[in-house]
């Protein structure tokens, strides 16, 4: 009873400072949640169908030994270096000589040369003298069919000698040139060289049926590589296939792929971005401050230091970006930061 007593007037005592029990002090125990935002703004968006695949060489030459010979690499003009792999090559260069005594005494060029150029003079006296009159139109038959035989004789004779050249058939760069010892003997059928342009790439990837009727010839792709996902190329779609595969209900596609600097290499595997549909002028917000609520697509937007929710009806999207069809306005500002855990109305901090 004494105690009962005690507590009573003490709470009586304390009232004025601090109210009772059932009274607790008026503080408002919400701080203020710092957020960044940035302001919904009108910009391009594009929408991909992606696909992986091989990127090759666009033109690509395996030159072989066509006769036996001793091996001679030939010296790069451009490097006073024998030719090695790397190195750029032009048209018409000499990478690989072989050397068969033999086989260019039976082509006996120089005689098959020289009874050309003979049998040419012979033709070019022949038709003065028959403008002249001098000559009968059979006897200048005569002559110049002999010219053409000739010609044709040298012509093959050059021909044959070329068996013994690997010979760059266009300006790229060579990618391998097995190793042989100087004036080892090469048989007929070896590989010498092989040379690729991969300025310009080529690849052939699979869509899933559900894209077919998104993907045409001429549309745009972005090219990635897994390891530097900076360096991306731009390509195109040159072939559309119009059949699905049975098993996989995949279709084919093929690319043509840019590729000026070098930096993609044949036989990377890369990524491929396929523009399916874009759009100059669209409100487009980050993908990742969406928040999924029961289904629905929400995302916060401060006005007056109060974060608000706003439900999206969203259309084209990517990786990174997505566009808001209702549920924003231009200059709307979107908290981008911060969001993961606010709720509606909740009192708000604007940081830098």
């Amino acid at each position: 009873m004494k105690r009962r007593l005690l507590l009573s007037i003490i709470c009586l005592a304390a009232l004025p400072l601090f109210g009772c029990e059932d009274e607790g002090p008026n503080i408002d125990l919400e701080s203020s949640i710092p957020v960044r935002v940035e302001p919904v703004t009108l910009k391009p968006i594009e929408e991909y169908a992606l696909a992986t695949g091989t990127v090759v060489a666009a033109h690509e030459a395996t030159l072989a030994a066509q006769q036996s010979g001793y091996y001679a690499v030939q010296k790069n003009p451009r490097t006073g270096a024998p030719f090695a792999m790397g190195d750029r090559v032009l048209p018409g260069e000499t990478i690989v000589l072989l050397r068969n005594p033999e086989f260019e005494n039976q082509v006996t060029i120089d005689s098959k040369k020289l009874n050309f150029e003979i049998s040419e003079r012979e033709f070019e006296k022949q038709k003065n003298l028959y403008e002249k009159g001098g000559i009968t139109l059979r006897e200048l038959t005569d002559a110049e069919r002999t010219f053409i035989d000739a010609r044709y004789s040298y012509d093959n004779a050059k021909l044959q000698l070329a068996k013994l050249r690997a010979i760059a058939p266009f300006d790229g760069t060579i990618v391998d040139l097995p190793y042989y010892s100087p004036n080892q003997l090469v048989e007929a059928g070896s590989l010498l060289v092989k040379v690729m342009d991969y300025s310009q790439l080529h690849a052939d990837v699979t869509l899933p049926g559900r894209e077919m009727g998104r993907v045409a010839r001429g549309q745009r792709a972005l090219v990635s590589g897994y390891s530097d996902e900076i360096d991306t190329l731009v390509g195109e779609v040159t072939q559309v296939s119009p059949a699905l595969d049975p098993d996989s209900r995949m279709f084919k596609l093929s690319l043509a792929i840019a590729n000026d600097s070098l930096r993609f290499k044949p036989g990377m595997f890369v990524k491929v971005h396929i523009v399916v549909e874009q759009k100059d002028s669209a409100l487009v917000i980050p993908k990742n401050v969406i928040l999924d609520r029961r289904g629905a697509k929400t995302v916060f937007v401060v006005d007056k230091g109060i974060a608000v929710e706003r439900r999206l009806e969203t259309g084209l999207a990517n990786r990174l970006e997505i566009e808001v069809l209702s549920g924003l306005k231009e200059d709307d500002r979107l908290v981008v930061e911060g969001f993961e855990t606010l709720r509606n109305l909740s009192k708000v901090k604007i940081t830098k």
